[in-house]
């Protein structure tokens, strides 16, 4: 029986073989505990995390939907100040659905093209 780690990790694998992050196009990752939610977006050629943003630092409250909305569109921002308007959108082996569909959704509200 494969577990849902396991499962996760395939999927994540399988992803990370066919996109890669540049610095024009930086990767847009997305890690999700119990409790935060994290993004970074990252230049993979040169191993470079350019811009990241969290839950963690963020004073947003409501469900954990809501929260990764506001962290959508706080890396957004970052990314534009940045002077970053497209990503490739990594969902790390999570299914789009729930907290990083509401990630993503706000990104894309806040300038991001992926």
């Amino acid at each position: 029986m494969i577990t849902k780690i396991q499962r996760r990790n395939k999927i994540k694998a399988r992803i990370r073989g066919k996109i890669s992050g540049t610095a024009a196009r930086p990767r847009m990752t997305v890690f999700r505990s119990n409790k935060q939610i994290y993004v970074q977006l990252v230049d993979d050629l040169a191993g470079k995390t350019l811009v990241s943003a969290s839950s963690k630092g963020l004073e947003a409250n409501g469900t954990k939907i809501e929260v990764a909305a506001a962290v959508g569109k706080a890396i957004a921002e970052k990314a534009q100040a940045a002077g970053i308007n497209e990503v490739v959108f990594d969902r790390n082996g999570y299914l789009f659905h729930g907290r990083v569909k509401s990630l993503a959704d706000a990104a894309r509200e806040g300038g991001l093209k992926f």
